[in-house]
């Protein structure tokens, strides 16, 4: 291996480093005008257990038909009844934390599931998440 750099590869990469020209990000390309197709959940008065039922047949379901974007809407917490109880915890049994609690401890969904992220604020932003579903093989 050569361990010499030409005086050309010097010259090209001084000049990069001082222009203010960004590195091009093909990922970002791929996907910023790609259109999944996106299926919607909202979870709003669900029990726990109820909602934790819906969203594993949801994600199995819309993995079933080819859908790569789930937006799941669980809510803010703001008006939950669980501060009334005291033997509830106040973080856990918010659908906000707990629905991807679940989805976490669930290996059967974690192998249809690229990843999680946050919902822009038109689509529901602290309150709500979006899924990223792997591709039906």
């Amino acid at each position: 291996m050569n361990k010499k750099i030409s005086d050309k590869d010097k010259q090209d990469w001084q000049s990069f480093i001082d222009s203010n020209d960004k590195l091009f990000d093909k990922d970002y390309k791929l996907t910023k005008n790609k259109q999944f197709k996106t299926r919607q959940l909202d979870l709003h008065g669900y029990s726990l257990d109820d909602a934790n039922q819906k969203i594993k047949y949801f994600i199995i379901s819309s993995y079933e038909e080819g859908a790569r974007k789930l937006r799941i809407v669980t809510g803010k917490g703001l008006h939950s009844d669980n501060e009334k109880n005291p033997y509830v915890s106040k973080d856990l049994s918010i659908l906000k934390y707990s629905i991807p609690e679940y989805i976490n401890n669930n290996p059967s969904l974690m192998k249809l599931i690229n990843s999680f992220g946050e919902a822009k604020i038109e689509d529901g932003g602290s309150g709500a998440f979006y899924i990223f579903l792997k591709k039906k093989l």
